[in-house]
């Protein structure tokens, strides 16, 4: 008994000596902050993040291979208690949803009669599917049975509508879609992707150089979500309230309505809900990416400098804008008169965009206060050049620098600033373009007695926007076509007195496409004036590249003194410069400066981030229009009436600078939001009517206050 007992004991030392050790062996560590970031998530098992289940999620964030922001369910209350636990920041990641490309649905013609098995997936392996359009939505659902979360339904139109609120950005829908219609990603991803051949985009989409996705926000219009089409908008372009005052809309040259009918009035909707953000009191959000701590110099405070930046900010980069000017704006505050877009409008606009958290040092010159080896030395990590197109072009004839006589920019920035300059009776305008109309426009406000437009080609071939032509003439201005100057005449003090002109006839088509003009000899006129303005193109002042030394040398200029840059990256011949806007294009629009300040900021980020800078090769550049897309006849529209703009009558608006055109009533721009076909890559709804029985059900917009 006693043997046994010590036996026992024995044994049991040993086991335990044993275990002891093998414990030490082979114990294996488990961070307790597993378990407390396991607690913090949902517990939903979902497999949403792409783990299987909240344990080896939570083990994915101890280990730091996953955000705080992993669960997928459990929002941002999960991340923040995540991030609390492992002792970081929350919000480490930006929102995941879902979007459907396609808004074509069951719209598009078929080429057979499916009768195989109800899933996309069967349908696809079936030349594609039964839909003539090749990259649209089958309409079969299986994004709808996949996602676990109910956030898509099958819409009435035969594609899949997302409910933001629901969805969680797990990505099953994207993986079953065998088209690519589902597509899943982060503000950054879609601020990174720009329009290319094998998306969804309508004509409009495809003519505007900003790539707003206009058919989107005019059907968020048309559902009364002004903020969702204010949003949708922004994504793109975030001078949204200047570009509806002052964008030509080469967009609506290309709507498909236009071919049938007069085309939407893209622009005023744009505008309509632009002016609902601004007139409601209250600013949206706007998302910004993690920081990434890299700093870009931005010089030139214009629409590409502005928009740069405010992309780089929202990709999480530290942008900092350089203008030579005493305040922000470049041309929209120095070139655009007060009647078309009012200085407390763009300051309004400015103001979201700094918001974002960018610095800004006004009233310093590249070249003169800075250059680019202080910006280097300052730890910048790349540079943006968006200087515009500031250098006024000349006559070069006798006497264009008689007392009298300007340059039109120079004319346009020297008012903006507010200085007083002698206005005289008489005054006569040397240009065809934007800025010589603007010129006119002013002076009539002005007291002018007579202003008169030279142009030496015919009102056709004239390149202003047509219908800033028609204002000035409704406002009273003269033209004189077939007139080139010749000379400027003065008295004995130095001051104007005529212009002295050839008449013109026009010849062969020039480079431009438009007929060359021929003088006659012997034709020539004077005409009686106390002002000559001299408004005939303007290019980027590259003196910088010549006063200053070293670094700058290897910047190469064009022949016609714009930055030399990639068409596709913008990215100069200096690797950490890039150019946008005027700078790059010479004079342009406003909306093409939007676009190439975007298009800048996608490729300084790659640059910053170490990733290869370059455009996917399916990307559409310039003038590029997917062929299939194109019409020459839209069946089954009915005609009905455009919005007219809503302006002041002429005999108020010519004697004060307030703003001329105003904004859609709500009325109006429900009206013109169900003109839209809400077309997509091939199909469009002609059965497109007015709807404004909606209207009682929407919100009251006449209760807001307004800027002032």
């Amino acid at each position: 008994m006693v043997e046994g007992t010590l036996f026992m004991l024995g044994l049991g030392a040993i086991c335990g000596i044993v275990l002891g050790a093998a414990s030490r062996i082979f114990y294996v560590y488990e961070d307790p902050r597993i378990a407390e970031v396991e607690a913090c998530l949902a517990g939903a098992n979902c497999g949403g993040c792409g783990y299987a289940g909240c344990s080896a999620a939570a083990v994915a964030v101890v280990a730091g291979q996953a955000p705080p922001s992993v669960c997928m369910v459990g929002g941002m209350e999960s991340a923040q208690m995540v991030a609390a636990v492992m002792g970081i920041e929350a919000g480490l990641a930006e929102p995941i949803k879902s979007f459907n490309t396609c808004t074509g649905g069951q719209r598009a013609a078929n080429k057979y009669l499916y009768l195989g098995v109800n899933t996309c997936r069967a349908e696809a392996a079936l030349l594609g599917g039964q839909r003539s359009c090749s990259v649209g939505c089958l309409g079969l659902g299986d994004c709808v049975r996949a996602c676990q979360f109910n956030a898509l339904k099958m819409g009435p139109l035969g594609y899949p509508v997302v409910d933001r609120d629901r969805c969680v950005g797990c990505g099953v829908c994207e993986e079953v879609c065998p088209k690519g219609i589902m597509q899943v990603s982060t503000p950054s991803q879609r601020i990174l992707h720009f329009n290319q051949y094998n998306d969804r985009l309508a004509p409009c989409r495809q003519t505007c150089p900003a790539e707003i996705d206009i058919p989107q926000y005019i059907a968020q219009i048309r559902d009364g979500d002004y903020e969702g089409a204010v949003m949708t908008i922004r994504e793109r372009n975030p001078l949204l309230l200047a570009c509806g005052r002052v964008c030509p809309h080469p967009c609506e040259t290309n709507c498909r309505r236009g071919i049938e009918d007069d085309p939407v009035s893209i622009n005023q909707l744009k505008r309509f809900a632009a002016d609902y953000e601004m007139n409601s009191g209250k600013r949206l959000p706007v998302s910004v990416a993690p920081e990434t701590h890299k700093r870009v110099a931005v010089v030139g405070g214009g629409p590409a400098g502005l928009t740069c930046a405010f992309f780089l900010r929202r990709l999480g980069h530290e942008p900092t804008i350089y203008e030579a000017m005493p305040e922000l704006g470049g041309m929209l505050r120095y070139g655009i008169p007060e009647y078309r877009l009012p200085k407390k409008v763009l300051d309004w606009e400015i103001e979201g965009i700094l918001n974002l958290g960018i610095e800004t040092h006004t009233q310093t010159r590249f070249g003169i206060d800075f250059d680019l080896n202080s910006l280097i030395s300052q730890g910048y990590d790349a540079v943006f050049l968006g200087i515009g197109a500031w250098k006024d072009s000349t006559l070069r004839v006798e006497g264009e620098n008689l007392q009298g006589c300007y340059t039109g920019i120079d004319f346009l920035s020297r008012l903006a600033g507010g200085e007083q300059l002698p206005i005289g009776k008489k005054a006569v305008i040397i240009g065809g373009g934007n800025t010589a109309i603007d010129c006119t426009r002013n002076l009539i406000r002005l007291g002018a007695e007579e202003v008169t437009i030279v142009y030496r080609r015919t009102r056709n071939e004239m390149p202003a926007n047509p219908v800033e032509i028609e204002a000035a003439e409704a406002e009273g201005a003269k033209f004189l076509f077939l007139a080139a100057p010749v000379r400027v005449r003065g008295d004995e003090n130095g001051q104007v007195t005529h212009l002295e002109s050839l008449k013109m006839e026009l010849g062969e088509p020039d480079a431009s496409g438009r007929r060359r003009p021929v003088p006659i000899e012997g034709s020539e006129t004077l005409i009686e004036t106390d002002m000559v303005i001299t408004a005939i193109g303007q290019s980027p002042d590259v003196s910088f590249a010549e006063k200053t030394a070293d670094r700058l040398l290897e910047l190469k200029i064009t022949r016609w003194n714009t930055i030399d840059v990639n068409e596709k990256t913008l990215q100069s011949s200096i690797p950490y410069l890039f150019a946008a806007g005027d700078a790059a294009t010479g004079p342009s629009l406003v909306v093409e400066a939007i676009g190439g300040g975007r298009r800048a900021a996608r490729s300084i980020h790659q640059y910053v981030m170490q990733q290869p800078v370059k455009a996917d090769p399916l990307e559409l550049l310039g003038k590029n229009r997917i062929a299939e897309t194109l019409f020459d006849q839209v069946p089954g529209v009915v005609k009905s009436r455009r919005a007219p703009m809503p302006e002041l009558p002429v005999a108020e608006r010519i004697h004060s600078f307030v703003e001329v055109d105003h904004a859609l009533t709500e009325e109006a721009a429900l009206g013109e939001s169900n003109r839209c076909l809400s077309c997509c890559l091939t199909c469009y709804d002609p059965d497109a009517t007015s709807q404004l029985g909606k209207i009682s059900s929407l919100p009251d917009l006449q209760g807001h206050p307004k800027i002032d």
